[in-house]
């Protein structure tokens, strides 16, 4: 009997740390997907209206949108706005040339909108010419939940502990050159009047995850939050009592921020 209560104890420490590395490694993918996107823009071979099939026919990048469907729009000043503990992500929507005509719903034959956000939105039938992913720590759930283009927030992480989120930003001075630095969330401006916005180059998403099972915590037992201060876990009450804690931090590179 004490062997297989041992046995089972390591089982479910095992399974449990397992789950976590799983839950974790699938939001990371969610949020990079949306993050290495944001600011990438629509190019646009006509512009002018004129013969799309003229090879001389005048090439630019649209860095705008008009506000359609939800009310969502973009613009390369509002590619990517957030704080702390949340964060919403912008990229230009346009319609891809596919090989299944049948099932094309978008404006022309052959073509169909592929680009989704975090939950999966908009559909084809949708008019939004800004793909939106937003970001948010529910902590009365401890929840990671994501919404956008007007769908409900759904979670694609639980047992969230903590949910931290730094901007590395990219200053240009005259006489020093250019600077690199992370700016903690909570020093990020609401909007985006004094351009700090566009000069993020990129961001770290830091989580803290902990388990379902229950496990004999000795005196001392601690870990290193997103902030790097020592948590003792002998102290931790509720959910997150005698629970498995891990950390995971990623960074992101954005596809086409810059002082421009």
């Amino acid at each position: 009997m004490g062997a297989l209560i041992a046995s089972r104890g390591i089982s479910g420490t095992v399974s449990d740390a397992s789950n976590i590395q799983q839950q974790a490694a699938f939001a990371l993918r969610v949020i990079g997907q949306q993050l290495r996107q944001a600011g990438s823009l629509y190019l646009n071979p006509d512009p002018i209206g004129g013969a799309a099939s003229d090879a001389l026919s005048p090439v630019v990048f649209e860095i705008s949108a008009t506000a359609q469907g939800s009310g969502n729009s973009f613009n390369q000043n509002d590619t990517l706005s957030g704080n702390a503990s949340t964060f919403t992500t912008g990229f230009r929507r346009y319609p891809d040339t596919v090989f299944m005509a049948a099932n094309a719903t978008a404006s022309s034959a052959g073509t169909d909108y592929l680009a989704r956000n975090c939950v999966g939105a908009p559909g084809n039938g949708s008019t939004d010419q800004r793909i939106e992913s937003i970001f948010t720590l529910d902590t009365a759930k401890q929840e990671l939940k994501c919404a956008g283009n007007g769908t409900a927030a759904q979670a694609i992480a639980r047992k969230v502990a903590q949910f931290d989120v730094n901007y590395l930003e990219q200053t240009v001075e005259a006489g020093t050159g250019t600077t690199m630095k992370y700016t903690k969330g909570s020093d990020m401006p609401a909007s985006d009047a004094t351009d700090r916005w566009r000069r993020v180059q990129g961001v770290q998403v830091c989580m803290v995850l902990y388990g379902s099972e229950t496990i004999d915590m000795p005196a001392g037992s601690s870990y290193t939050d997103c902030e790097g201060k020592s948590v003792d876990m002998t102290t931790l009450t509720g959910e997150r009592k005698n629970r498995m804690h891990l950390l995971f931090r990623a960074t992101y590179q954005l596809r086409s921020q810059g002082l421009i």
